[in-house]
């Protein structure tokens, strides 16, 4: 059927009831694209209805150079994502000062035309896919009701009009601007380039001088305006444009200590110059509110790509870097907490150990004994947000309470050991313990948002003033215990039609509600709905009783690599965005209906992933 057979029917369905809408469902061509009209929301107040737009190559004329590579295809789809959504909210807001008898606004959903919701990552999602031989855009339609009662003729204008307007706009080559596309492209595939070659170098981070770490509010991931007083040059795509009346505090431009600073030859922006942030043990230190939670947020998001004039687009962190922090009340299932918990009272083990109310302290051990089974390399630690308990035990209390009283040893007297026995590096920001001085190999003292390395002169006062106190908890870091995850009991029989997703920190997955709050690096709502998605996935293919969770991890990272994201649902959704298989572990673990058991226990075992 083509357009017009659509734009009859729409009109003929004008003032009926909404749920003759449903008729409209099937596929009609356009001069120079063909429409999916896929699902139809069965009520004006439902989930929208989701349609497709495919446009072939022919039509659509993005050179392969935009999308041959991996990098470059992500980039190419992110950045038309951005110019549907951009597209799609100046058309609707035409069209409601055009229409004065509300017809647009309606009841509900009525008019809306939207594409995934983006932010300031750079991330792979189903919104849009580009090919050699199409683009295929996934969007939403409020399809327009006064009432209950369909507005045909408002409809058609939507679809037939204002939609065509949308992709000559969005998602044609000679529509867009080529030179900004193309800074998008390269900006990202730079930024990958500079992440694979971190551990060449021997490095967990990369922050570029120039680099605009602080964002704007705590409640804005937008960049906070620069102040230029002449002692640093930032590099020059990553200058911003900001109104700094509105911005009564200004960022300074990232600088790198001359001792830590590394060059890097990109493909295709040429030289960057920035601090490096070796493996082993990084303490980040200085007073309040000079900005040592500011770049340990910035090395969490380095995991992600970012877009241009974010200020953070050329940092980048090694991909399986995992926030850690203490988590009050959580669920915790089957854990093996032993190397930092040695036992509860009443002689309650710790090898195997589940609470559905943690505590700071073993909530925060959980955490990292968790990250480690999914294939964390590198942990980075605030103070800020840790258990003071897990962190340290100075002597004073030491020489007060005797430890065979106290079960828990400190992450301080583990956090060598993590690195000499498993290979895991830590990023630590630390301001009230001087104590780490001793453990740490890098140390970082952060003035004004500006590094400087004062490993030489922590190691010095350390010496100076030698606490005595006396290390705990062995010479070895401890057991690594797998865990075989069983049967869920959430309610959903394994359909990802189950979930509802609330922002980015609530997920409602069958029956149960999972707060996700405290997993940090989860950043759009649609990496929390493809999680869902994937839970829901693995009950109905991996659990089985047998096959061990860092194994499920690896193969839904297998399947979503061979075949898409769209594995992990029955039709294609435009609403999923990647995930990391650790981001999935860690909702997996705060299912509250988790049951695991332990195959075999093995001593002082290096965590391996191929996630690495």
């Amino acid at each position: 059927m083509n357009h017009q057979v659509l734009a009859q029917l729409l009109l003929h369905l004008d003032g009926r009831s909404y749920k003759a809408y449903q008729e409209i469902r099937g596929r009609y061509q356009f001069p120079d694209f063909e429409l999916a009209v896929d699902h139809v929301q069965g009520d004006p107040f439902a989930a929208p209805s989701r349609l497709r737009v495919l446009l072939p190559q022919t039509v659509a004329a993005f050179p392969a150079q935009t999308y041959q590579t991996r990098s470059r295809e992500i980039a190419l789809r992110d950045y038309l994502t951005r110019q549907f959504g951009q597209a799609a909210a100046r058309m609707h807001q035409t069209s409601l000062h055009q229409t004065s008898d509300g017809s647009y606004r309606g009841s509900g959903h009525s008019g809306l035309i939207a594409i995934a919701p983006t932010g300031q990552q750079v991330l792979e999602r189903t919104a849009v896919f580009v090919t050699s031989e199409q683009v295929e855009a996934r969007f939403v339609v409020g399809l327009p009701a006064r009432g209950r009662q369909i507005l045909g003729r408002a409809a058609a204008t939507l679809l037939c009009d204002d939609l065509p307007q949308i992709v000559e706009q969005a998602l044609k080559y000679i529509s867009l601007d080529a030179t900004d596309l193309q800074r998008h492209i390269e900006m990202v595939e730079d930024a990958d380039w500079l992440r694979q070659q971190l551990p060449a170098k021997g490095l967990v981070a990369f922050i570029p001088n120039g680099a605009v770490l602080p964002r704007h509010s705590g409640i804005s991931d937008q960049p906070l305006a620069i102040a230029f007083d002449g002692s640093a040059k930032p590099q020059p795509e990553i200058l911003t444009e900001l109104q700094t009346e509105t911005s009564p505090i200004v960022a300074i431009p990232f600088q790198s200590p001359a001792t830590l600073q590394i060059e890097f030859d990109r493909p295709n922006q040429g030289s960057i110059k920035g601090m490096g942030i070796p493996t082993g043990i990084t303490l980040i230190v200085g007073g309040g509110y000079h900005g040592k939670s500011t770049l340990l947020r910035a090395i969490a998001l380095g995991i992600y790509n970012h877009i241009p004039s974010d200020g953070r687009e050329q940092v980048v962190s090694h991909p399986t870097a995992t926030k850690i922090r203490a988590e009050d009340g959580r669920s915790v299932t089957g854990v093996d907490i032993s190397p930092f918990i040695s036992h509860l009272p009443q002689g309650r083990s710790t090898k195997h150990f589940s609470t559905e109310n943690a505590s700071g302290s073993t909530s925060q051990a959980s955490n990292v004994m968790e990250a480690l089974e999914a294939g964390a390399t590198v942990l980075l630690i605030d103070e800020d947000t840790s258990a003071t308990n897990f962190m340290i035990r100075d002597r004073r209390m030491q020489a007060l309470i005797a430890k065979a009283q106290e079960p828990i040893t400190p992450l301080i007297d583990k956090i060598r050991q993590l690195y000499q026995d498993c290979g895991i590096s830590t990023v630590l920001v630390m301001g009230g313990s001087g104590d780490y001085f001793d453990v740490a190999n890098t140390i970082l003292a952060m003035t004004d948002y500006r590094p400087q390395a004062v490993t030489a002169q922590a190691k010095a006062i350390a010496a100076q003033y030698a606490t005595a106190r006396i290390p705990e908890g062995g010479t070895q870091f401890g057991t690594l215990t797998p865990r075989v995850p069983l049967a869920l009991s959430l309610g959903s029989h394994g359909s990802p039609a189950k979930l509802k997703v609330r922002a980015v920190n609530e997920l409602i997955l069958g029956t149960e509600i999972v707060d996700l709050a405290a997993i940090e690096q989860l950043v759009e709502a649609g990496q929390v709905r493809a999680i869902g998605a994937a839970i829901a996935y693995l009950e109905r293919h991996y659990l089985n009783g047998i096959t061990p969770l860092s194994a499920i991890l690896t193969h839904i990272e297998s399947d979503i690599a061979t075949a898409g994201i769209d594995i992990l649902t029955p039709y294609p959704q435009g609403d999923l965005v990647r995930f990391r298989a650790l981001d999935l572990a860690a909702v997996f673990n705060r299912l509250r209906s988790l049951s695991v058991k332990t195959p075999a226990t093995f001593s002082n075992v290096k965590p391996t992933s191929t996630r690495r």
